[in-house]
């Protein structure tokens, strides 16, 4: 005997969309997850609600690809500290970042679609 679920209730296995506030609020957190969590937060809001909203996942990929792609800047330029390059470059790479994900975070919450520049594509 299949259970039907109460009236008002969506069924099993069902996953109601995002509403459009949610899904602003939740793409904004993607990008400034850079000043605070860094690639855990972009990841986790892909997994969870990346099926429940296309918006939102997009701009979740995005926020961990520039993550990702910051990092690695991040790294090399503390590395380049040694030959005394890295300490221009890292306060450099650093600012950058921080305006690109505040950028994005605008664009997100406005509700447009955002694609950082300079950003490796790891994640699809």
């Amino acid at each position: 005997m299949s259970q039907t679920p109460p009236p008002g209730y969506p069924p099993q296995g069902y996953e109601q969309p995002l509403r459009q506030d949610e899904e602003r609020t939740w793409s904004l957190l993607c990008h400034l997850s850079y000043f605070v969590f860094g690639l855990i937060a972009p990841l986790i809001i892909m997994l969870t609600l990346g099926n429940r909203s296309q918006f939102v996942r997009h701009h979740a990929v995005e926020a961990l690809n520039f993550h990702i792609t910051a990092w690695i800047a991040g790294i090399a330029s503390a590395l380049l500290i040694f030959v005394l390059i890295g300490i221009v470059l890292l306060p450099i790479v650093l600012l950058v970042c921080a305006v690109f994900a505040i950028v994005a975070a605008i664009q997100s919450y406005q509700g447009q679609l955002y694609r950082y520049p300079l950003t490796i594509r790891l994640i699809s």
